[in-house]
């Protein structure tokens, strides 16, 4: 018998398996997938007793494990030692994870019509029409309007894309109800007259319907991927890390530094760092990550750098975990000299050289850049987000300390595109918010990193999502998947 907890209450258990030390369990928990969140889950086995209660089955052992690391793992199967008794080989334990198929189907089509009423008295029709999927009760529930094509009976409208679901809710036989109508100034449309037709007959290319000689001129059906059809089909997220050494974070021996070493707690850095990264990792098989520090002053010479390994190897940046990353970025604060000034452009720059290279799916970079002031090259960074717009690649900015981030919104194009030189950025890649808005009043640190790695993650699914898009990429079958080097709310099985 198999229970599963989130962390601490029971979420549900498995049928009892009789007589076997290798039970292959039948029932599937429906869990919440967000992206964004650390999900912690626990595994017990236990053997079931007659007549014993359940809580005095025997023990056979438990597993740790997140959410995130069953779905990051190649095809979205996870093995892993079951433990819990001393002394004792408990024997493995085996996941897999798929995400409930819900219709995910997108169809593009286009219809004109030919010789409709004439319903103004001065000039022609203004047509448009309305379709309605029809429900269990025998109601209809519109679900697209086309434009209104001006002053003819001969329409011609534009192609439209309509989720399969929200046309007949994925039965293919449903009816689908279209009414054509004139439209007027006020509101008080001229119906002209309607059919009927299903999805069905619209794939199967049904060129003409029976009333008012409306024709389908095309049609076309596309799978609408998501984060985790990516994930399952191998595509591994590479997380860099970008961290502020300039002389504006205080001398770090001093309590009052931003870059301060606490026996006690971390500081905003290490927070910052360790929240968003722990997540990530999940999904990064090697678990190896580039980290630099940028605005220092080096050993032995001096001299200032905007990009630098913080493990003092410019041939391999990369680190052992986040924990690698973390004693890397402790190491630095020893050796190096904090100095200025704030430039971003060249540590952009550095892993869009990386994201160049791999651009078929398989890799998506994200860079976490955490930094406590005003960026002292905007243009050079605003040409850099422009540039690295068109790779597979996102930028998370936090912002630590008290300092006034204004100027730093502008690059965050939630609102306005970032531009440089005449162009402007293909996507939003870039998330900033500053820590203080997430920290907790009672100083509650695991609070505080929960609440800024839900924020800052939210947005990479979709962006994601939407690279691939734009170079009709699609996600490689779960099965043809190798370990070779996401918004959002999913319903997954395990």
């Amino acid at each position: 018998l198999l229970h599963l907890s989130l962390p601490a209450p029971q979420f549900g258990r498995t049928e009892v398996i009789e007589n076997t030390l290798n039970p292959d369990f039948v029932r599937k928990f429906v869990l919440d997938f967000f992206f964004e969140e650390k999900q912690n889950l626990r595994f017990d086995l236990g053997v079931v007793l007659i007549m014993v209660p359940l809580l005095l089955q025997d023990f056979l052992g438990q597993m740790f494990c997140t959410l995130g690391e069953i779905i990051g793992s190649t095809g979205s199967r996870l093995e892993r030692i079951l433990s819990g008794i001393p002394g004792k080989k408990c024997g493995n334990i085996i996941f897999t994870a798929e995400e409930l198929s819900n219709c995910r189907d997108i169809a593009t089509m286009q219809l004109c019509a030919n010789k409709l009423d004439k319903k103004d008295f001065f000039g022609k029709s203004d047509p448009f029409l309305v379709f309605y999927r029809s429900n269990e009760d025998g109601t209809f529930t519109i679900c697209h309007k086309t434009e209104v094509v001006k002053n003819t009976l001969n329409p011609v409208w534009q192609p439209f894309t309509i989720p399969v679901r929200a046309l007949c809710n994925g039965d293919y036989d449903r009816t689908v109800k279209v009414d054509v109508y004139d439209w007027d100034r006020d509101g008080s449309h001229d119906f002209i007259g309607e059919f009927t037709t299903s999805y069905r007959e619209f794939s199967r290319g049904q060129s003409q319907f029976n009333v008012y000689e409306v024709t389908l001129l095309s049609f076309k059906v596309e799978s609408e991927y998501t984060f985790v059809d990516f994930i399952r089909g191998g595509t591994q997220l590479n997380f860099t890390v970008a961290i502020d050494f300039t002389a504006s974070n205080g001398n770090p021996s001093q309590p009052t530094s931003l870059h301060y070493m606490s026996p006690y707690q971390m500081n905003a850095y290490a927070m910052a760092l360790k929240a968003v990264g722990e997540i990530i990792q999940d999904y990064d098989s090697d678990k190896m990550f580039p980290a630099y520090g940028f605005g220092a002053k080096l050993p032995p010479d001096g001299k200032i750098s905007h990009v630098f390994p913080l493990n003092s190897n410019s041939e391999n940046p990369n680190c052992v975990g986040i924990e690698g990353v973390l004693e890397a970025y402790f190491q630095s604060l020893r050796t190096v000299q904090l100095y200025g000034p704030t430039n971003f452009a060249p540590v952009i720059n550095q892993v869009a050289r990386c994201a160049e290279d791999v651009t078929d799916g398989s890799q998506y970079f994200v860079l976490l850049m955490i930094t406590d002031g005003v960026i002292s090259d905007m243009v050079q960074t605003k040409e850099a987000v422009v540039n690295a717009a068109a790779l597979p690649m996102s930028i998370i900015i936090v912002g630590v300390g008290p300092a006034e981030f204004d100027a730093m919104e502008e690059l965050d194009g939630d609102e306005v595109r970032v531009s440089s030189k005449g162009r402007i950025a293909e996507r939003d890649i870039v998330q900033f918010v500053p820590f203080r808005d997430y920290i907790d009043r009672q100083g509650n640190q695991v609070l505080s990193m929960a609440r800024l790695a839900k924020d800052v993650l939210a947005e990479i699914p979709e962006q994601l999502l939407g690279f691939m898009k734009t170079r009709d990429i699609e996600p490689r079958p779960a099965s043809s998947t190798t370990t070779t080097t996401p918004p959002g709310l999913h319903k997954l099985r395990i």
